[in-house]
Formats: structure tokens, C-alpha cells, sequence
């Protein structure tokens, strides 16, 4: 009743602020256009708190603990005990209840790290939205908005608080988080907007009206709660675990039932028993992957590299295509104009950067750009049909904004044309956006009583929109012949890798439409701007064909300035042709370039798109519904995606490929939300150092897995060997013994191994079948093998130590065996199929140092008297320890011999 009456209040509100005026609404909230101050705005973050939804489902510390009693081995320890006590064997009771004390902490103290850097990861990506305070136009944490602020949204935002609106340019909105309808909903002036949904087309400024809890958003907060998924992976390893506990379990029951027939003493069969359930089981497996991939994760975070979804991580390691946009991602992204065609001839502009300084030159002689007319009012309308912003903080220019209409800003402001003082005398009073589909931007102005159109995008597509041109300060048609010249100088300058924008213009004087606004326009001009390839692109490329990772380019530009700027970066150098398709006169041209425009591949049926869709190294003029056909012919070929994305249109691509990368810098809320990776530096070659560590980590839960299951197996069949050749009197190892082993001393070098450095040669290999086990065959054997080793070499030292003489020492003589094949042995698993030789046994220094602690541990249990009482062990000779000693290192040898037969 409470709950639905709170509802009702709510709703009664959202009434009253629809409603409500615009002068109203800023009275209400003691706000204006123009913003909060600083202090005002701390103030109402200290009363309001910050702008986010209370996690209910929020991983508690008691949460973590009591995770730690669904452990297998904690059972199976709970049992010892429990006969331990009923036999009144009250030191292995004790000693079993500190064990389990241990493994219950050493649990806790694994997920607590795990879960600790998984909320740094999601700090890391905290969501950043724009606003204005005191009249300057900031980005801010979304979490610090305060009812008041003015938010400045556009197309891909994730609204970050409820709000109304008071500017508008063409808004569409997707409110399905909140009404499950699919459909975008139109909004007009004095409309409300609501957290958590997102801008899907144009933009609007809004003031804040509600945050955190109290939006819509915030009561019905539980329903966003994501439920914690396992990876496929962690499944795997469950399901492993699982067989190995129902292996023991009939192990057990074949052990108790051999005691029985021979006559052994119950509680003596129970203690054997529950050895063997604990020496079966690799305790330590499900804690140590948790381990792996949370700090993995965080550890790739730290190299630009935000990973969303575990799946991601085990995915990366089979990657076989990338499909990387041009812009931003193999190229800097930080455009500079270089040259502009007017009048019939180009005009080159000095400076770099988005530092407003530089010159004009016409023929290698400076001008002075207001003494051309034509140059002097293409420069003025790519600035107003710009939403770019270009301020000097601290002595630095900076940018809010597109690089690419920055650059236009910045080559205005070299000619003195600031954009502040333009928009003053031109007055904006319409906008249509650009969109991917459109390839335009058209800005309308108000001059006096004059109305003014200014319009950019693509070359080919604003020219189907010019019927004249502006020259030497004369309006005259636009002909054919022209247009062909215009056309190749666009061409020349894709071809010099340069970015090209056209320019154009009308005065309006009729009612606005969209179709009477873009037509007979007058064609003013190209600007070309440089956007230079990120020195490190070409490395990584290249370290991807050493990899099998095969590279795709796609991008909106010219097929000119793409393949210019691929050739910088060694694309093409990862391609090899299928010359079947070559034969094919349709495909030829295609298959030849390496190139395909989206106007080619709509022509392209899905039969044919598969059948040359692995010769195509660049997607030049690309829409984003193109991507989904990409990613679904390239699936069918078998390859695993992965596929970046910036716009809102990108989202659906992202959610289809095997692993979606948005971009963190340049990147909407929208695909952020949809990818499985964030990029923080919207680097490719971050990309491939994420592909790197995805593999590095597969490796190493591999490495561990089969080191721990070894490891225990070994035990296992010491144990049986023990029973089936002397009989229940004369165990190779006691139950506390095998308990200690497992739950001290294997789990440290497992863990250490989970954290190996990558090897030299982990990008020199092909990406790995994502079907594949991690017990396949090979690694079976291995596993195997070396077990069965082990077992029999530890049984063979406990034979030559006479245990019808002196059962404490010959049990001491196989401890130390155990013990020592753990001081070697690890280091052999830092490859399963590398020689320890080759890759060195220092670089893990994790490694040494689990080793390290093993020993000294080790030592104290077997040299201080109380702990020898309880173990019962007795203390060994420096002539004693030759025989285990060296049964380890034959050990060690025997491992690296298997790896080398198996290679």
C-alpha cells in the first residue's frame, strides 16, 4: 500500500512539472539557461547526494563468506571432523577445524580482491554526460548532476537524470527501458525526459528536475538489476569439478567397501575415505579461475582495455577478424584542415593541432583570406554549421566536440573568424542533424531579417544537392563539367589520405523542410583536413598477421582516402586472395581493390557477399546496418568477430558480434552499454594488446587446471597403491598429511601460475577453437601421465624407507617427496608444451616466491616438535632428504620429457 502510494505522488508530480511553465519550472528550481554556479552546485550534491540508483543487489562481505560454505572441500572437511570427533581423535578434530577455518579465509580473501577489482573496474567507466554551468559548457560525471543543471544532449546520450525540456532540435527518444515499447517516442518543447533512456535522434537542452531515487527510473530501480552470470568457461570448470567430486565419491565407496571385506577398523576406513574425497577434489580450481579473470580484467583496465563481460576475456583468445573503424581508432582523430578548394583553385593552410594559428598560401605566397570573398564565407559557414567548441584553459586550447568540425572551428578562427562572434551576427535558429544515412548537416541562420542555410557533408552528397556555385563572388549553374572537376580534385585529395568536406549555402525565404532547405543549394567549396594514422597501428597490425587475426577497415569516407590511409598502416599486407573469385567479373574489380563501398555491397546478395567477403580489407561510405551483414557473413565463414563502434546506430552490431568494443572517448552511452569491451583510449592497437591478454589468461587457467588436477590424482593413486599392495595399516600418507599438501601447499603455485607472464610467442600462434577443452586430449595424457609418476616414484620412496620398520619415517620420506615435486614441478607447468629451458624460470616472480613459502612453510611443520606431533612426521637428516630430492627432480625431468614427446 505504501509503495503504491508513493507511486501515486510520483505521478502527481511528473503532472505538475508537464505542466508547469518554462519560466515556472526555473523558479521552481532556482535555475536559469544559463546554469548553476560552482557553489550552488555543491551545495545541492551535499542535500540531494549523487545521482545514482542504490544497488540492492550489492555483494555484501557476509555475502562473499557465506559463499565460501558452498565449497566442496569445506564438506568434506565438515565430515572429517565430525568422525574425528565421534572416534575421539580430538587433535585431528582441532586441527581439521583450523584447516577448515583456513580455507573458509583464503576463500574470502580471494573473492574480496576479485570483487574489489571489479568495482574499480566499473568506476573506471563511470558515465560522463554534458552540461553548462555559469554559461560554460562542461563534461561531468553523470553521478554529480543535481536537480537544476542544464543538460546538453544529442544523438547516442543516455539521459542522466529526469528533466524538462526547453530547447529542442528534432528529438527521439527510446523509452523501452522504462514501457518496454521498442518504439522511439517524439518529443516537443516542454516535454519530460527520464533517466536511463536515450537520445536516438537530434538533441535538446533540458533542466534537471529529479535525480537519483527520486526518478521514474528510481522506482522501479530493481528491475535493472543485472543477475551475476557465469562464463561459459567458469561453467566448464564447475562441471569438472562436479565429475572429479562424483570420481571421488566412488572411490570412496570402493575404498570403504575393500576395508570392510578385509577387516579394517571402521573409523580408521572413514578417515581413509575422506582423505581420498579431499585429495580427488581440486578444491582450489573454482577460487583460483574466479581470481584469474576478475584481476585479469582489472589488470587489462589499466591498459585502456575495459572488459564488461567475463565472456569477453575467454572469447578474445579465439579472435580471428577485427572489424576496426578508420576514424579515431586507427587514426589519431585529431583533425587539421591542410587545404581548401575555392574559386577554381587550392588554397594550403600552415598549423597543426587545434592551436587557432597559421597562415594562408595560394601558388607558395601568403594571402590574406579576407581579400577572397568565397574563402572568407566558406570559413564562416563550416564554423556555424558546427557544433564543435573551442576554448583557451590555461594557457591550452581544447576542444568539446567532433574532431572533425573542431578543425573546421580552428581554420575559421585562422582567419580571424571566431565562432562566438559569427554566431552573434548569425543567429541559429534550426538545425538538421547529421546522420550516418544522411552524410549531411545543415545549420539555418538569421541575419537581420535574412535567413541563411548553411550545409556540409560528403562531396558527392552535397553536390546532388547544388544547382549552383559561388565564384569569384558570382553566383552561377553548376554544370556537369564542373561537377567532374570538383569530383576529381575530392578524389585527389582522398588519395593523399586527406578527409574531405564539402561546403554549401542558400538564402531561404520559403517555409522550412527538411527537402526545401537541402536543395538548390550553391556549392561553395572542399575542405580537406588531415587525420593522421596512430603510430603504433602499423606495429599492431602487424602483430595480427603473426597472429592469424586477420584486419578489416570500415569507415564513412571516401574508398580514396581509406585506402590511402591502409596503406600507411600495412592493411593490405594481411590479405591473401581467393583467386577463384577473381574469375568472376562481378567480383573482380572487388576482390582486386580489396575495396567495397556500401552502394556496391547492398547490390550484393548474401550468397555473394559470403563467397568475397574474406578478400575485403576496407568498407568505404558504410552504413551501420552494413556491420550486421559483415559480422553475419563473416560468422558463417566460421571466424569469431570482433567489431567496434562509436554511434548509436552501432549498438545492434555490437550485440551481434562475438566481441563488441565501443569507444570510450568518442563512443555514445548506447554502444557503450551494448559492447562487451571499452576502450578508454579508442586505440586499435589497445585491441590487440587486450587480444594478447585474453589469450595470456586462457592459457594460464589451462596451465593451472591441469597442474591441480595433477596434482591431486597423484594422491589418489598413492593412496590405492598403498591399499591395494600393503593394506589399510601402512598408508603412504595420513589424512591431516594430504589435507595439509592440498590446502596449503598446492593452492599458492596454482594461483601464481594463474598470473604467469605472456609469452614471447603467445601473438605468434593461431587463435585458439573456442570449442576446444581444456582437458583435450593432449593435455589429458599429460595430466595423466604425470600423475601416475608421481604416485609411483612417492610409493617407491616410501618402499626404500622400510615402513614395517619405521611407518612415521617412511610417511615423513613420501611428505617430502610430494613436497618437493612442488618446489619443481610448477615451474614445468609455466608451459604445456614448451620446454622451462626455453622460456626461463625467473620471469614468474609470483612463482618463486608461492615456491619460497612452500619450503619454509613445509619446514616448520616437519622441524618444530608440536607440529611433527601432529602431523606425525619425524625430522629427516641432510642425507635423509637426498632420496626425496631427488625423486622430485627426476619428477621435473620426466614432466619436461612428456611435453616434449606430446609436442
Amino acid at each position: 500500500m505504501q509503495k503504491q502510494k508513493e507511486a501515486k505522488e510520483k505521478k502527481k508530480d511528473m503532472i505538475k512539472w508537464l505542466a508547469f511553465s518554462e519560466k515556472k519550472v526555473f523558479d521552481k528550481l532556482k535555475s536559469n539557461r544559463q546554469g548553476l554556479s560552482e557553489a550552488e552546485s555543491i551545495k545541492r550534491l551535499e542535500k540531494y547526494g549523487y545521482n545514482e540508483l542504490k544497488e540492492k543487489k550489492r555483494v555484501t562481505l557476509f555475502k562473499i563468506l557465506s559463499r565460501q560454505l558452498t565449497n566442496f572441500i569445506v564438506w568434506v572437511l565438515f565430515a572429517a571432523a565430525i568422525v574425528c570427533l565421534f572416534i575421539a581423535e580430538m587433535l585431528n578434530f582441532y586441527v581439521i577445524l583450523f584447516i577448515i577455518v583456513f580455507v573458509i579465509t583464503l576463500g574470502f580473501i580471494q573473492e574480496y580482491k576479485a570483487e574489489r577489482a571489479m568495482e574499480a573496474l566499473k568506476r573506471i567507466i563511470e558515465p560522463i554526460t554534458t552540461v553548462m554551468r555559469e554559461g560554460r559548457i562542461e563534461r561531468m560525471a553523470v553521478k554529480e548532476i543535481v536537480p537544476g543543471d542544464i543538460l546538453l544532449l544529442e544523438t547516442g546520450d543516455r539521459i542522466p537524470a529526469d528533466g524538462k525540456i526547453f530547447e529542442i532540435i528534432s528529438l527521439k527518444v527510446d523509452e523501452s527501458v522504462l514501457t518496454g515499447e521498442s518504439i522511439s517516442i517524439r518529443k516537443t518543447k516542454g516535454d519530460l525526459i527520464f533517466a536511463g533512456t536515450t537520445i536516438v535522434y537530434g538533441k535538446c537542452k533540458a533542466v534537471a528536475i529529479a535525480t537519483s531515487m527520486q526518478t521514474k527510473l528510481g522506482k522501479i530501480a530493481e528491475m535493472i538489476q543485472e543477475a551475476e552470470e557465469k562464463t561459459p568457461l567458469q561453467i566448464k570448470i564447475t562441471s569438472l569439478t562436479k565429475t572429479l567430486a562424483f570420481i571421488a565419491l566412488i572411490t570412496c565407496s570402493l575404498v570403504f567397501i575393500l576395508g570392510v571385506f578385509k577387516g579394517a577398523l571402521l573409523t580408521g576406513i572413514l578417515i581413509i575415505a575422506l582423505a581420498l574425497a579431499v585429495a580427488s577434489v581440486p578444491e582450489g580450481l573454482p577460487l583460483t579461475l574466479t581470481l584469474t579473470l576478475s584481476l585479469g580484467m582489472h589488470r587489462m583496465a589499466k591498459h585502456n582495455a575495459i572488459i564488461r563481460k567475463m565472456l569477453a576475456v575467454e572469447t578474445l583468445g579465439s579472435t580471428t577478424v577485427i572489424c576496426s573503424d578508420k576514424t579515431g581508432t586507427l587514426t589519431k582523430n585529431e583533425m587539421t584542415v591542410e587545404k581548401i578548394f575555392v574559386n577554381e583553385k587550392i588554397i594550403d593552410v600552415s598549423g597543426v593541432g587545434y592551436k587557432p594559428e597559421g597562415v594562408f598560401f595560394y601558388d607558395g605566397k601568403e594571402i590574406d583570406p579576407k581579400s577572397d570573398k568565397v574563402l572568407l564565407l566558406i570559413l564562416k559557414a563550416s564554423a556555424l554549421c558546427s557544433n564543435a567548441i573551442l576554448e583557451e584553459k590555461k594557457g591550452k586550447w581544447e576542444i568539446i566536440g567532433d574532431p572533425t568540425e573542431a578543425a573546421l572551428v580552428v581554420a575559421a578562427a585562422k582567419a580571424e573568424l571566431w565562432k562566438d562572434d559569427l554566431e552573434t551576427k548569425y543567429q541559429r535558429t534550426g538545425e538538421l542533424i547529421f546522420t550516418s544515412e544522411r552524410k549531411l548537416m545543415t545549420t539555418i541562420h538569421k541575419k537581420g531579417k535574412e535567413k541563411i542555410a548553411f550545409v556540409k557533408g560528403a562531396p558527392e552528397i552535397v553536390l546532388q544537392k547544388c544547382r549552383y556555385v559561388q565564384k569569384n563572388g558570382k553566383v552561377i549553374k553548376l554544370t556537369e563539367k564542373e561537377i567532374k572537376s570538383i569530383l576529381r580534385t575530392n578524389k585527389d585529395f582522398a588519395s593523399s589520405a586527406l578527409r574531405v568536406i564539402s561546403i554549401a549555402y542558400k538564402k531561404v525565404s520559403e517555409l522550412l523542410t527538411q527537402e526545401n532547405v537541402e536543395k538548390d543549394l550553391i556549392f561553395l567549396g572542399l575542405i580537406a583536413m588531415i587525420d593522421p594514422p596512430r603510430p603504433e597501428v602499423k606495429e599492431a597490425i602487424d602483430t595480427c598477421k603473426k597472429a592469424g587475426i586477420k584486419v578489416v577497415m570500415i569507415t564513412g569516407d571516401n574508398p580514396e582516402t581509406a585506402k590511402a590511409i591502409a596503406k600507411k598502416i600495412g592493411l593490405f599486407s594481411n590479405y591473401k586472395l581467393n583467386k577463384s573469385n577473381l574469375k568472376n567479373a562481378k567480383f573482380r574489380k572487388i576482390v582486386e581493390d580489396g575495396v567495397i563501398i556500401g552502394k556496391e555491397l547492398d547490390e550484393l546478395s548474401d550468397n555473394e557477399f559470403e563467397k568475397i567477403v574474406e578478400d575485403i580489407a576496407i568498407y568505404a561510405r558504410n552504413m551501420p546496418e552494413h556491420k550486421l551483414r559483415i559480422i553475419k557473413a563473416l560468422k558463417k565463414k566460421g571466424h569469431i568477430v570482433a567489431m567496434t563502434g562509436d554511434g548509436v546506430n552501432d549498438a545492434p552490431a555490437l550485440k551481434k558480434a562475438d566481441i563488441g568494443i565501443a569507444m570510450g572517448i568518442k563512443g555514445t552511452d548506447v554502444t557503450r552499454e551494448a559492447s562487451d569491451m571499452v576502450l578508454q583510449d579508442d586505440n586499435f592497437a589497445t585491441i590487440v594488446e587486450a587480444v594478447k591478454n585474453g589469450r595470456t589468461i586462457y592459457e594460464n587457467i589451462e596451465k593451472f587446471t591441469c597442474y591441480l588436477i595433477s596434482r591431486n590424482f597423484t594422491e589418489v593413486i598413492l593412496i590405492l597403491l598403498g591399499i591395494m599392495i600393503l593394506g589399510f595399516e601402512f598408508l603412504p600418507l595420513l589424512a591431516l598429511q594430504i589435507l595439509f599438501i592440498n590446502s596449503f601447499d598446492e593452492i599458492m603455485p596454482s594461483v601464481a601460475l594463474g598470473f604467469d607472464p605472456a609469452k614471447k610467442d603467445v601473438m605468434f600462434r593461431p587463435p585458439k577453437n573456442p570449442k576446444e577443452k581444456i582437458l583435450k586430449k593432449r593435455n589429458l595424457v599429460l595430466v595423466s601421465s604425470i600423475a601416475v609418476f608421481i604416485a609411483a616414484i612417492a610409493f617407491l620412496v616410501f618402499i626404500l624407507s622400510n615402513p614395517l620398520v619405521n611407518i612415521e619415517k617412511a610417511r615423513t620420506m613420501v611428505f617430502a617427496t610430494i613436497i618437493g615435486t612442488i618446489l619443481f614441478v610448477p615451474f614445468a607447468f609455466r608451459s604445456l608444451k614448451e620446454s622451462v629451458f626455453k622460456i626461463g624460470f625467473l620471469r614468474n616472480k609470483l612463482l618463486i616466491g608461492a615456491v619460497v613459502c612452500v619450503a619454509l612453510l613445509t619446514l616448520a611443520i616437519m622441524y618444530i616438535p608440536f607440529f611433527q606431533g601432529i602431523f606425525a612426521l619425524t625430522t629427516l637428516s641432510l642425507k635423509d632428504w637426498g632420496l626425496p630430492l631427488s625423486a622430485a627432480l627426476i619428477t621435473f625431468i620426466f614432466v619436461e620429457f612428456m611435453k616434449t614427446i606430446l609436442k
